[in-house]
């Protein structure tokens, strides 16, 4: 399905860093639009699957939040810098089901066409040293904590860390964190949170941000001045966190979108992902 609307999302200019071979969008083999936080494994993944299918010379991907790039399909494009970018994926990921049956509602992907293909769970990601020793999920309802947290607008991981503030402290924990604190200026919104949170916390901005477990596990490996703070495993709602992928319906390249499917389910790619924290579904 095309879309027929000028209402295009706008990407934030500082994220050329997600947009990778967008010049050559009109003339690609395959266009990725993958959930955000696989940011650090996408270019192996790419040329993993490259290996085994050399056919399929030039990719476009993007590692945006979902959230905004559902909005550049539902609109049928996305400006950057002031150019606007008429693209669509052959393929599309996220961490809400809901984004799917969006899609699915408005005839973009079929239905029955998405599956789960990767788990992740949550984490607490701060400052080198944890300067200000947050230890739980109720440190970030303190009055001297600064919050960074994922835009539920663009980011689909706050939808699972509004239910994990609910379970460890209520509506009270979650109403402090997501709207007093915020009125206060102490919890500070995110579009992209994977690449805002760090900065916040190594220039001082912010103390602490809700992450995905992966994210803190990429921080380490680049020498990032951040650790982590494990979650209660009862919190930190890894039995929730599914990662769905379909390809769309009447996209470009139907034969190179069926065939990075079957490779995401190959050993070479589940060691990839593995490699980087994520937990793969069982065969």
């Amino acid at each position: 399905m095309t879309p027929k609307n000028t209402e295009y999302p706008v990407i934030p200019k500082d994220r050329g860093a997600d947009l990778h071979n967008l010049e050559s969008a009109d003339s690609a083999d395959l266009v990725l639009f993958m959930a955000g936080n696989q940011f650090m494994l996408m270019q192996e993944l790419v040329n993993a699957f490259q290996m085994a299918h050399p056919e399929v010379e030039t990719i476009v991907y993007e590692t945006l939040p979902p959230g905004l790039e559902l909005n550049q399909i539902l609109a049928g494009g996305a400006k950057f810098r002031g150019k606007t970018y008429q693209i669509q994926p052959d393929i599309y990921s996220s961490v809400a089901k809901k984004a799917m049956q969006a899609l699915a509602a408005k005839n973009f992907v079929n239905p029955n066409a998405y599956f789960v293909y990767l788990h992740n769970k949550l984490a607490l990601m701060v400052k080198k040293g944890n300067p200000k020793d947050i230890r739980s999920v109720l440190d970030l309802g303190r009055e001297d904590i600064i919050v960074s947290q994922p835009n539920a607008e663009y980011e689909h991981i706050a939808d699972h860390i509004a239910v994990m503030y609910d379970q460890a402290g209520g509506q009270e924990l979650l109403e402090t964190i997501l709207s007093r604190k915020k009125a206060a200026g102490t919890t500070l919104m995110t579009t992209v949170h994977h690449r805002q949170t760090p900065r916040r916390l190594i220039g001082g901005n912010a103390d602490v941000g809700p992450v995905w477990h992966t994210e803190i596990v990429e921080a380490k490996r680049t020498g990032l001045a951040v650790e982590g703070v494990e979650i209660d495993r009862a919190l930190d709602q890894r039995e929730a966190i599914n990662y769905y992928i379909a390809p769309l319906k009447n996209c470009r390249h139907p034969e190179n979108a069926k065939k990075i499917l079957e490779f995401i389910k190959t050993e070479r790619a589940r060691k990839i992902f593995t490699d980087y924290g994520f937990v793969v579904p069982s065969e």
